[in-house]
């Protein structure tokens, strides 16, 4: 990757689904070539913060690595869209439904906090969705960004109102309790 930054093929390096060992090792690798690793891609949501505990949220910060965070919106569960229909679960694909614990069971304990993600959008006349990406770019401020999935146009059009979302501290900290609590 290094050459390919030397060569002017590429502009940076980023990596994927690496842990904090490993990201540690790319970012030493390119520095011995004076080269940053620019990112670092990996699952981040409301209801995914493992990067508190693995690790890799500490030493992207050490690093000045942006992490991007993908499925930011649990395959969809943190649209509330299921909450809304339970019977919508069938029409989702089996591995979607595994990646992301889509059942019964899961909605009852994500109830809470998809209602105060619903709760803030309606003040701010926004989609819990657009709330819950919002959260995941302000939270932990410029260390990640966020890859809205988008199937359709309009849901592309959704998440790029999510960055007119500008959630209060007082809204910040509530979500993150009530994630914590899932």
């Amino acid at each position: 990757m290094a050459d390919l930054v030397e060569a002017g093929k590429i502009r940076a390096v980023g990596v994927s689904n690496f842990s904090a060992e490993a990201m540690g090792r790319a970012h030493a690798v390119l520095a011995q070539r004076g080269l940053p690793l620019a990112a670092n891609q990996v699952r981040v949501s409301l209801l995914d913060r493992s990067i508190e505990r693995n690790g890799v949220l500490d030493v992207a910060r050490g690093l000045g690595v942006t992490l991007i965070a993908y499925s930011p919106l649990a395959q969809g569960l943190l649209t509330g869209r299921f909450h809304d229909d339970p019977s919508t679960i069938g029409a989702v694909s089996f591995g979607r439904r595994m990646a992301s614990s889509i059942r019964p069971r899961t909605l009852e304990r994500t109830r809470p906090l998809i209602d105060e993600l619903k709760r803030i959008g309606a003040k701010q006349s926004a989609t819990a969705s657009q709330v819950a990406l919002a959260w995941v770019v302000q939270f932990w401020g410029d260390t990640v960004v966020a890859i809205p999935g988008a199937t359709k146009a309009q849901a592309s059009d959704r998440g790029r109102r999510a960055l007119k979302v500008e959630l209060s501290r007082k809204e910040l900290d509530k979500l993150d309790e009530l994630s914590r609590r899932v």
